[in-house]
């Protein structure tokens, strides 16, 4: 699982590859309010403070944009300076309860993706990546589903739209009549579709801090919420809004000791506003939060031989860099 190092991949000098990606998306989600309609975006152009990450540090943007983010013409002038200036990528990031066809009126915690009616899974992500066609003014090609809502059934559903890279999996992770994601590798793999060319999954860094006792929880914890237990002592990762400096320091040294790729860090757009995410209360927490990404990332250029990249462009990386996914259970 996560201590999988692929066979002669890993010379010493090679670099650790870094992927900064973000749900950019409306507000509301970390209230527990699921709006279908009437969905404010007005965190996008806070994006717009993170320039230095590029400017100044070399690390690219993978923007994942949900529907309404696309929709909206101030988020639209944030994403195109972004994109143009600063060279970020302009992905797609599903949230299927407000995407059209939209199915009801209530703002209840939507149900799995799995549950809807395929046909109209394949809708609702026809038309978000249509509406990120109209905007880029190109096909859109790599994605990360809401609320890490993968499994099994949509894969088809990304390649016949286009979609060459994924994003939906987060190691160590299961979810009650969801995914699980536990024991997905923490690098990149290859996922064969029939006789289609293969669909990258790049997972989110998350490591455990033994391989063998994360196999052992999963093996012996025979529901997901008992499994899902263990990323709140077992997991490691260099991801800002989940853990502190000294642990996502931590994540990177063990994921690149066990032979690890690629560093993948995410966050929302949402989380980067005053009052948008419970961790987040005010101005000065938010301003804290860009400083600590700001460190980290400047460490990771002190300590280690980096090369920031989006998503995209990890899929223009030589086939042969990265493993077939491992066999195993879950929706990874």
């Amino acid at each position: 699982m996560n201590d999988h190092i692929p066979a002669s991949k890993h010379a010493a000098s090679a670099p650790l590859y870094v992927i900064v990606s973000l749900d950019v998306e409306e507000e509301g989600l970390f209230s527990g309010r699921y709006a279908k309609t009437g969905c404010g975006v007005t965190n996008v152009p806070l994006l717009s403070r993170l320039r230095p990450l590029t400017e100044e540090l070399g690390f690219p943007l993978t923007l994942l944009c949900s529907y309404t983010v696309f929709q909206d013409k101030t988020a639209q002038q944030t994403l195109s300076t972004l994109r143009d200036s600063c060279g970020a990528e302009i992905g797609a990031h599903l949230h299927h309860w407000s995407t059209p066809p939209v199915l009801g009126d209530d703002d209840s915690t939507p149900q799995s993706s799995h549950l809807l009616d395929q046909n109209t899974l394949r809708q609702k992500l026809h038309n978000l990546l249509e509406a990120g066609r109209l905007f880029q003014g190109a096909p859109l090609t790599s994605f990360r589903m809401g609320r890490w809502d993968l499994k099994g059934q949509l894969r088809p559903l990304l390649f016949e739209q286009g979609i060459r890279v994924d994003s939906s999996v987060c190691p160590l992770r299961c979810f009650h009549n969801g995914p699980d994601h536990f024991l997905a590798p923490a690098d990149p793999y290859w996922v064969n579709d029939d006789d289609h060319s293969p669909l990258l999954e790049a997972p989110i860094t998350q490591v455990p801090l033994l391989p063998s006792l994360a196999r052992c929880w999963y093996a012996r914890r025979s529901t997901s919420s008992k499994r899902d237990q263990f990323r709140q002592w077992g997991a490691l990762s260099p991801n800002p809004y989940w853990h502190n400096a000294l642990i996502m320091r931590q994540a990177t040294r063990l994921h690149r000791r066990r032979g690890g790729q690629v560093l993948s860090l995410f966050w929302h757009s949402s989380e980067m506003m005053p009052k948008g995410s419970p961790h987040v209360p005010d101005q000065a927490a938010a301003d804290a939060m860009l400083r600590k990404i700001y460190d980290f990332l400047s460490w990771l250029r002190r300590t280690h031989s980096v090369k920031g990249i989006t998503l995209s462009q990890l899929r223009d990386l030589p086939q042969e860099t990265f493993i077939q996914r491992p066999e195993g259970s879950g929706d990874w």
